[in-house]
């Protein structure tokens, strides 16, 4: 009932009742006992006036009790309380809303908790994986320095390895940025429409290269028609690929390791399929292996390195493109990784 309404029903209630009781009283007693009359009349509208404002007080005092104390737990910090609507007037409304505002309060309290968890990890981890290539670089730059290198293919090597060490912690800064700005929705996107072959084609071939060097096999398939387009950020969807294919090496456990690709054409869209011969990925960890900082094994990812962020800025990436991403795998078999994106479709013009 709205406290409009009560205050109408305690007006009317003031006003009328008492003359109802005299209308009685008259007819009853006679009109020959005014003085009495008057005096029962009185004390009968004082009795419904009390009765009436105890009824107001009651529907209003309560609740605003309990309002004095949700804020003041909300003061001291604690949100884990709850406030009850009794009733459908105002008061219950604002109550209702004081609830709601508890609510969405204590999830963003969660929200942050949450957030500082992950940067205190991802803090740890950077810290872990910049440590790792420093001491390899001074270590290797001492050498230099005291002579160990004293030999042409020595000192090659040395400072090929310098630099190895050196990309590494470029490559985990351009992370860590990149990080950020998909934090902040920042993410800078230059979308093309392109050749889904031969875009893909230069991928595999890049990959080829890189692990062929690394004495990994490659395999590479695409079902793709000439003519099939994607509009894509070239060079964020090869990051989504290098990413893939550089976890895949990074949990390798087999002496020859195998990457396999396949590029497939599925209606309106184009499917990538990025497999591996590695160590595969147990199936209570494989439905949060892109949530960010998700590490299925704690001890094995520190020492393998990595931030943790990796395939969380793949799967944004992925979306940002409009398309989907999903995993299969088999511990002692492998992984293989898909992510599809929408083909371009040319629309007719009417002549």
């Amino acid at each position: 009932m709205k406290l409009r309404t009560k205050l109408v029903i305690v007006f009317l209630a003031v006003m009328i009742l008492p003359m109802i009781f005299m209308t009685v009283a008259v007819n009853t007693i006679g009109t020959g006992e005014a003085n009495e009359i008057q005096q029962l009349y009185m004390i009968l509208v004082c009795i419904t006036t009390g009765l009436l404002i105890y009824w107001i007080y009651r529907s209003v005092s309560v609740p605003l009790t309990k309002l004095q104390k949700a804020a003041r737990n909300i003061k001291e910090g604690n949100l884990d309380f709850e406030i009850r609507q009794e009733s459908d007037d105002e008061i219950g409304q604002l109550c209702q809303d004081f609830e709601e505002m508890r609510l969405r309060l204590k999830a963003n309290a969660e929200e942050k908790v949450q957030f500082d968890r992950e940067n205190k990890e991802l803090i740890s981890n950077i810290s872990h994986d910049l440590k790792t290539p420093i001491t390899a670089i001074k270590g290797y730059v001492e050498g230099i320095m005291d002579g160990v290198a004293d030999t042409p293919e020595k000192m090659d090597r040395y400072i090929k390895t310098i630099y190895n060490k050196a990309n590494e912690m470029d490559l985990l800064i351009n992370e860590l940025t990149l990080y950020s700005k998909i934090d902040t929705n920042r993410i800078p996107y230059n979308f093309a429409t392109i050749s889904a072959k031969e875009y893909f084609e230069d991928c595999a071939e890049d990959l080829h290269m890189e692990l062929e060097a690394k004495g990994v096999s490659f395999s590479y398939r695409n079902a793709m028609e000439e003519d099939s387009k994607v509009i894509v950020d070239p060079e964020q969807l090869r990051r989504v690929i290098n990413n893939i294919v550089s976890n895949s090496l990074k949990y390798m456990d087999k002496p020859k390791g195998k990457i396999t690709m396949e590029v497939k054409d599925v209606g309106d869209f184009v499917q990538i399929e990025l497999g591996d011969n590695g160590k595969g990925i147990a199936s209570k960890d494989l439905p949060y292996i892109f949530d960010r900082f998700y590490r299925t094994d704690a001890s094995r990812n520190s020492s393998k390195g990595g931030s943790g962020i990796g395939l969380s800025i793949v799967k944004k990436i992925v979306e940002e493109h409009g398309g989907n991403i999903w995993a299969t795998s088999e511990e002692g078999a492998g992984t293989t990784m898909y992510f599809v994106i929408r083909k371009y479709q040319e629309v007719p013009i009417d002549e």
